[in-house]
């Protein structure tokens, strides 16, 4: 498979989503351009003040999840993919300096043929519990309801999304145009089990499941899951790795299905915590999903992103590379590869900053730094890693 190009579009997806891209580019960038989210208007119009709605969800992540329940009868994995959708939203809004109240809604789709009632009272009650952990954890979050739709004939298994509302003062707002050469880059790490934490997290993520499950399980899942696949993409490419879902990772003492499955870590507690302390010195937060550690090509201004001094590897991510013989130059451009989240700001201040992350129990330091982009007007990134080093730039 070493020799495929972008294994990640041939399996139907983008980590640039340049079609989407050019379908927005015409469309008003709200309040705030260079912010993380868009941010509109207040509700109430007050002036002073902006809100935020937001949407994502937890991707492939629910088909392989669907996978595991089949294999192994354990309901409680679709916990994992609620969380997944919930987190994604939330720590995307605290990049904009969002704290909260923040307004909760789910959206499930399913195949009622496959996915059963218990599946969706489990999905549904963990959207309830979350948002009460959360909530707990200083992020105040109300559930509002959402919509449950039975809709066989396009989704083949489950999808699961959210969408947030939250309002903020303006003069709060972290915009990531404040990005600027200088700044350094502290990576904020995926893996490991934090003070909030239940359980050891691989650090995956909910970003590249569909090159990770193809890439990494075995094609004997080709023919038992044909509702876990497009029909339409080469057999080569469905299932192609080396793994099932019960094999052990001994270094882990977790199961593949277990490992590619650990659930997104929310920074929300530490970012509150962050937000209080140095808000106004902050000048860029970034969160590596879609694109991973290229994400932050669409932020700044003419700045060249240097990025040398990255976290070991997390053990899943060798997995994957190794079992689908993926380009490491595509690996970097579709997973977060040890660090999920970033604050960019002045040196003077890191130190303090990652003292007050490692409380948490987890690890932090400065991955790089930026300097004056060597594209005009354009971003540029300069990732040197254990594997070499790849240039990226938007086209």
């Amino acid at each position: 498979m070493s020799n495929e190009k972008d294994v990640y579009s041939q399996l139907g997806v983008s980590s640039k989503k340049d079609d989407v891209q050019e379908a927005i580019k015409s469309i008003n960038k709200g309040l705030f351009p260079g912010a993380f989210c868009r941010i509109v208007r207040d509700i109430h119009k007050r002036k002073d003040f902006c809100s935020i709605f937001h949407s994502d969800g937890a991707g492939t992540k629910t088909s392989l999840a669907y996978m595991y329940y089949k294999e192994t009868n354990d309901i409680k994995i679709f916990k994992g993919i609620v969380r997944d959708a919930i987190v994604m939203n939330i720590d995307d809004v605290l990049c904009v300096g969002a704290t909260g109240d923040y307004f909760l809604s789910n959206n499930i789709g399913r195949n009622n043929n496959l996915i059963s009632r218990e599946i969706i009272s489990t999905i549904i009650n963990e959207y309830e519990s979350y948002s009460n952990k959360l909530s707990k954890l200083g992020l105040n979050t109300i559930l509002c309801g959402g919509e449950t739709a039975d809709v066989g004939d396009i989704v083949k298994t489950l999808l699961v999304d959210a969408s947030l509302f939250t309002s903020m003062r303006k003069e709060d707002v972290i915009d990531a145009s404040n990005i600027k050469k200088g700044d350094v880059i502290i990576g904020l790490a995926s893996f490991g089990k934090a003070t909030y934490e239940e359980e050891f997290n691989t650090g995956i993520g909910s970003n590249g499941l569909t090159l990770a499950r193809h890439g990494v399980l075995n094609h004997e899942y080709y023919k038992k899951y044909p509702e876990c696949y497009d029909q339409r993409i080469n057999e080569n490419l469905i299932f192609f790795g080396q793994y099932y879902l019960t094999d052990v990772i001994k270094e882990l003492n977790l199961s593949i299905g277990k490992s590619l499955l650990s659930p997104t870590r929310t920074y929300s507690p530490i970012l509150k915590d962050l937000l209080t302390s140095f808000r106004r010195q902050i000048h860029g937060i970034i969160h590596n999903t879609g694109g991973g550690q290229t994400k932050v090509l669409n932020f700044g201004k003419g700045i060249n992103y240097i990025k040398n001094n990255f976290f070991r590897i997390p053990k899943i991510f060798e997995i994957i590379q190794q079992s689908s013989e993926i380009q490491w130059r595509e690996m970097y451009q579709v997973f977060n590869m040890g660090h999920r989240m970033e604050i960019y700001c002045e040196e003077s201040i890191a130190n303090e900053i990652i003292d007050m992350i490692k409380k948490f129990e987890i690890e932090a330091k400065i991955i790089g730094h930026c300097e004056k982009s060597p594209l005009k007007n354009k971003n540029h990134l300069e990732i040197k890693s254990e594997f070499g080093s790849f240039n990226y730039n938007l086209q």
